[in-house]
């Protein structure tokens, strides 16, 4: 018994201790040949993967899939994504800064596939300026109540 306490004690400090999910804000354009396909604005959190797809209704095959891994190491977002389209696959792995933006290409030669992403912390002042503005065109962007 004390060498079951004893190993379940050691596997408990070796295993770190899992921080506290961070949300996550991400904006990406997707274009494919240069023709706009997707732009998808997603939430997520860190150590958590997302999973986005849009498809037609009744549509056998999606438009798109989208898989976002986030991982917070010091201070970059470590970011695994893999974008699937019709008869067409891409994958990147990067690292991002809060409200740094990036654009991969995706696909076997430039201009094929190409994603640009945009990352941010949703309970940051960035971020909430971004969501004022987006609320601004909504409504015209006219004087706001206080």
């Amino acid at each position: 018994m004390l060498v079951g306490l004893a190993l379940v004690g050691l596997t408990t400090s070796l295993v770190p201790a899992t921080a506290e999910a961070e949300p996550l804000y991400f904006a990406l354009e997707v274009r494919r040949e240069g023709r706009l396909v997707a732009q998808p604005k997603l939430l997520g959190e860190t150590g958590r993967t997302l999973r986005a797809e849009r498809r037609k209704p009744g549509a056998a095959q999606p438009d798109y899939q989208l898989v976002l891994t986030p991982i917070l190491e010091g201070g970059l977002y470590h970011l695994s994504l893999e974008l699937t389209l019709p008869e067409l696959r891409g994958h990147s792995e990067l690292a991002l800064l809060h409200g740094q933006q990036r654009k991969l290409q995706l696909g076997k030669v430039p201009g094929e596939l190409e994603v640009s992403l945009l990352l941010m912390r949703v309970d940051s002042p960035e971020f909430r300026a971004l969501m004022d503005l987006a609320d601004d065109s909504a409504t015209g962007g006219g004087p706001r109540p206080i």
